[in-house]
């Protein structure tokens, strides 16, 4: 085995290197501050393996996204969201009937609670989407005890992963309505996962839903794309918090709250804004990209650039042709999809742009189509978070297989006061 060392004040510690199946390495510290009281420090954990799993493999540099081993490419174009599902959670695509038990419990698990339409009435009409979705999600664990355990019993967890994975999308359809003012629309067990949620978003007396092929499939593969991106902030997080053994549900709570953020989830929700703030202020292309490369000024140009990605955002490409495709079917006539076009083409023109390879990433074409589809604007958060749960639920699962499960506990630098000590009122400056 390959083997690190570190040499500090003539003391050798050798730490092994562990390799993944793609070649990845990393060097295991797990021993640093039992043998040298010393810990590294990484802020933001961007050099920091928090575990090992073998759920997603990304390879930035090359714009690679696997899930289990398959090829995003090939699962936006041939599988269904409920197989992917799957496939993230237990390992494998299902056969023939264990599809048939996982389709059969989603669709026996979409209503939720009759109680808890109570919660809607309580929300205000103004209430983000998100912090609905949140709340709702927390709450399953008062009126599902059954379905959660500390002792983790296979079929128990299940009907919980089912159950979560079904509901949310009513969660979310039901919070839309009532930003509106619209009454709830129960779903249908003769629909699947997508067109399911489209009915319940969309149907109302006046204007009855009509399902559209196209639509479906675009949104189930959004949903597809979503489905996970290894340890990223609301991943980690549901990791962090289901490792002090609280249940699925508070842990995906928190890694919804997480996902809410501008830098994270709500980033897609920035761009429209963003496309929306140029047409408002009739900027030219050229000046955005001028503005987007000036350092002083205040435009951000989102969109662009990933974190991990260092090449074109594989997620993006898929989303792009599908963009391309609905625009030319219905012929939308949308300048903010105009802008988003040319914008594209001008930044993957310019050199400042090339030379640092900020491509489009997957939340610049997802708010586009999100947009298609007719999914409004402060949703676009809550399609991330229903794209993302059997991620979610997976690393959850994965977390609480691994024996022992270890709680997630960051150590720190301290950096403030030296040893000081309490004074009376009168003796304060």
């Amino acid at each position: 085995m390959e083997k690190a060392q570190l040499t500090f004040n003539g003391m050798n510690l050798e730490m092994p290197i562990i390799e993944g199946t793609e070649g990845e390495k990393a060097i295991d510290i797990s021993k640093l501050r039992q043998e040298t009281n010393m810990i590294t420090l990484d802020v933001g954990y961007q050099n920091t393996g928090s575990c090992m799993s073998s759920i997603t493999f990304i390879d930035g540099d090359n714009g690679i996204l696997r899930y289990r081993g398959i090829p995003i490419d090939e699962l936006a174009e041939k599988a269904s969201f409920s197989e992917v599902a799957y496939l993230l959670i237990y390992g494998n695509l299902p056969n023939k009937e264990e599809q048939q038990l996982f389709s059969s419990r989603l669709t026996q698990n979409s209503m939720i609670h009759e109680e808890m339409l109570r919660f809607f009435d309580g929300f205000p009409p103004t209430a983000h989407p998100m912090a609905i979705l949140g709340t709702m999600v927390n709450s399953m664990s008062v009126y599902y005890t059954d379905y959660y355990t500390e002792d983790f019993q296979a079929g128990t967890f299940d009907l919980m992963a089912a159950s979560l994975i079904s509901r949310i999308r009513t969660i979310a359809a039901y919070s839309y309505k009532h930003s509106i003012g619209e009454p709830h629309v129960y779903p249908k067990r003769d629909l699947k996962y997508a067109s399911n949620f489209l009915y319940m978003m969309f149907d109302s007396p006046v204007n009855p839903y009509v399902p559209d092929p196209d639509i479906e499939r675009a949104l189930s593969t959004l949903l597809i794309l979503h489905a996970d991106h290894e340890q990223n902030c609301s991943t980690s997080t549901v990791r962090l918090v289901g490792s002090s053994m609280a249940n699925l549900y508070a842990s995906i709570c928190a890694g919804i709250c997480a996902l809410w953020g501008p830098l994270h989830g709500g980033a897609n929700q920035k761009v429209i804004e963003m496309l929306e703030g140029i047409k408002q202020d009739n900027i030219t292309i050229q000046q955005c990209i001028s503005s987007a490369k000036d350092k002083g000024s205040k435009f951000r140009l989102f969109g662009f650039g990933h974190r991990v990605y260092k090449n074109y955002d594989p997620r993006a490409k898929i989303l792009k042709e599908y963009c391309e495709k609905i625009f030319k079917k219905y012929n939308y006539q949308d300048p903010l999809i105009n802008i988003a076009m040319e914008l594209e083409e001008a930044a993957l023109k310019d050199e400042f742009f090339i030379e640092r390879k900020l491509y489009p990433n997957v939340d610049f074409y997802s708010g586009i189509l999100y947009r298609m589809i007719g999914i409004p604007t402060d949703m676009f958060t809550v399609m991330f978070a229903i794209g993302r749960l059997p991620g979610m639920i997976a690393q959850w699962k994965e977390m609480h297989d691994a024996v022992p499960l270890k709680i997630g506990r960051p150590r720190q630098i301290y950096t403030g006061s030296n040893l000081r000590h309490y004074l009376p009122m009168d003796e304060r400056k």
